[in-house]
C-alpha cells in the first residue's frame, strides 16, 4: 500500500498506483478548521479528520472510501445556545472520466457518489463537502422547544397565508 505525504490534499491521478490503494489521512490544523467553520457558517470545529484510501476501479475510474470524523459547534435554532455534535460518517465516492463536469450553479447528478475525474482528486474539497452534507440542519440544545406566540392557537400547518389574495388582486376586500 503506498502512502502519500499526509499533508497532501490534492492527488495527481497520473501518479496514483492502479495496482495498490493509496492511503490518505487529513487532520487540518486549528487555523484551517477555523477557516472551514467560517466557510460553512458554523460556530466552531474543534475536531476534524478524514482518512481512507483511493483505489483503481475498472480501467479508468477511481474509488475513494473513507471515514470523516468531526466535532462541530452550531447555534441552537431555538435558543441560540451552542450545540456540540459529534459526526462519524462513511464516505464513498467514485471518480470517472465518463462523467461530464457540472455546468451552472445547480446541477443534479444521477448518482450522488459519482464525480467527474480530472487531473487531480481534491481530498480537501471532498472532506469539506462531506462535512457540509453531514451537518445537522436544525441543531437543538437539550430541552429546547419552540413555543408558539400568544394568541396563535391555530396549528401552523392549517393556516393559509395567501387566503384571500385573489380577492385583493381583483380589487375586492378580503375579510
Amino acid at each position: 500500500m503506498s502512502s502519500p505525504n499526509p499533508q497532501q490534499t490534492r492527488l495527481r491521478v497520473a501518479h496514483l498506483n492502479p495496482r495498490a490503494p493509496t492511503s490518505f489521512a487529513l487532520t487540518p490544523d486549528a487555523e484551517t478548521r477555523e477557516a472551514i467553520a467560517a466557510e460553512l457558517g458554523i460556530s466552531g470545529l474543534p475536531k476534524l479528520a478524514f482518512q481512507g484510501e483511493i483505489r483503481a476501479e475498472g480501467n479508468d475510474a477511481w474509488a475513494l472510501t473513507g471515514r470523516l470524523t468531526a466535532r462541530v459547534v452550531q447555534p441552537c435554532v431555538v435558543t441560540l445556545k451552542p450545540v456540540k455534535t459529534a459526526l462519524n460518517e462513511t464516505v464513498e465516492r467514485h471518480y470517472s472520466p465518463h462523467v461530464a463536469a457540472p455546468e451552472g450553479d445547480e446541477v443534479e447528478m444521477p448518482d450522488d457518489t459519482l464525480e467527474p475525474l480530472g487531473q487531480f482528486i481534491d481530498l480537501s474539497a471532498a472532506m469539506i463537502e462531506e462535512l457540509a452534507l453531514a451537518l445537522p440542519e436544525y441543531p437543538r440544545a437539550d430541552g429546547a422547544e419552540f413555543e408558539a406566540e400568544e394568541g396563535d392557537d391555530e396549528p401552523a400547518d392549517t393556516r393559509r397565508p395567501f387566503e384571500g389574495l385573489d380577492k385583493l388582486l381583483k380589487g375586492g376586500a378580503s375579510e
